[in-house]
């Protein structure tokens, strides 16, 4: 199996466009590395492609990434990106779809709650049913993804519901994550033959549940977005803590490198980063917090094969 991070921020990416911020000012003067909203590659045989989470950035890497750029030999409107599988509904999961209009086919999984939310929302009659299938991923069933024309991708993909919330543009001023259905947010189990990879961009709490699901894996790429569960309004950058938002801090005794001390996972890297965690910092006292627990932090063109 081949994964390349083609993002590893939380929404709004490094720099952030109207943010001023130590880490956007910083990824500005190039001090930190920018960082475009969170999204995975995973290929089956390095050729082709399935996209997990299409971020608003999703054209920016697709002109990065020179793996998802049209062959040369094939037709002259082609891409090598077979499938797009969402692990929720939230703008920066979903928005990038509209970069993929131009009637160009590729198969689209999500879980009947998100399907449901694009269904409702017309702009997305841009990829047109006849050329961009919809398929339902039940939760807790191993499918394996075919590209539009049938043919096998390779990889089999199981969801998983996680522990999260409503999309933003949905709440209310009460939501929280006990009120989102069971499937609005999940994570996936990405496999090949023996080999397996979780993604869990957005969690929480880290469960049993969860704790269950990832038993074993090869690779867990997991919710990274905050460090402290107060980060944003330290920072005075924002209203709500990270648990509020739907996100699991990372440190204390009920973060979730505690949460996850026992997991048995050979790799583990943490992934949708936002532009106010100190973990962006490499010689941060956070970076080397981390890396101590036996964490990776991911960064956009990180390479892991399996």
């Amino acid at each position: 199996m081949y994964i390349k991070v083609i993002g590893s921020a939380a929404g709004g990416g490094l720099p952030q466009w109207n943010c001023r911020y130590e880490f956007s000012r910083r990824a500005r003067d190039g001090d930190v590395n920018s960082r475009t909203q969170a999204s995975i590659a995973v290929s089956a045989n390095a050729t082709d492609w399935v996209i997990v989470n299409a971020s608003p950035d999703l054209r920016q890497q697709v002109l990065t990434n020179p793996e998802l750029w049209p062959r040369d030999g094939e037709a002259l409107r082609t891409t090598p990106i077979s499938c797009v599988v969402l692990t929720g509904a939230e703008v920066d999961q979903i928005a990038g779809l509209l970069t993929l209009r131009e009637r160009q086919a590729f198969s689209l999984y999500a879980t009947r709650q998100t399907l449901d939310i694009l269904a409702s929302n017309p702009i997305f009659n841009v990829l047109a049913p006849d050329v961009v299938k919809r398929s339902c991923l039940a939760l807790d069933t191993p499918v394996e993804l075919l590209g539009p024309d049938g043919t096998a991708s390779g990889i089999v993909c199981e969801a998983f519901s996680v522990v999260g919330k409503c999309p933003l543009f949905q709440e209310t001023s009460s939501a929280s994550a006990d009120d989102a259905e069971e499937g609005t947010t999940i994570g996936l189990r990405l496999s090949k033959a023996e080999t397996a990879i979780h993604y869990v961009p957005g969690c929480a709490e880290v469960d049993q549940r969860l704790l269950d699901n990832i038993r074993g894996t090869n690779c867990l790429l997991f919710d990274g977005t905050i460090f402290t569960d107060d980060e944003l309004l330290v920072a005075g950058v924002g209203s709500k803590t990270g648990r509020r938002m739907g996100h699991q801090p990372i440190s204390g005794h009920d973060g979730s490198m505690t949460a996850l001390q026992s997991a048995k996972a050979s790799r583990r890297i943490f992934t949708h980063i936002n532009n106010t965690n100190p973990i962006l910092d490499s010689q941060s006292s956070a970076r080397r917090l981390v890396a101590e627990a036996g964490w990776e932090v991911a960064w956009d063109g990180m390479e892991i094969e399996l």
